[in-house]
């Protein structure tokens, strides 16, 4: 069953994400670590598309190993 839109911002938010508005149902979240930003389109209650999934998964996997390395640092 595919995750709904708002959880993936919340999965977002509690990494440290900023959100800035955009264009229609389109958001964009950004964060200073890494550098690329995600574009979450759709309302929130709507199911998220697999790619979107993929991507935050993709994004929050690379915010840990960058953490890890400074850490270890």
């Amino acid at each position: 069953m595919p995750k709904k839109i708002r959880e993936l911002k919340s999965l977002l938010l509690q990494a440290g994400f900023t959100y800035q508005p955009a264009k229609g149902s389109h958001s964009k979240w950004i964060h200073p670590k890494l550098p690329k930003a995600i574009i979450i389109a759709g309302k929130d209650g709507s199911d998220a598309k697999l790619y979107l999934e993929k991507q935050v998964n993709y994004a929050l996997e690379q915010l840990k190993e960058i953490e890890d390395k400074e850490s270890d640092a």
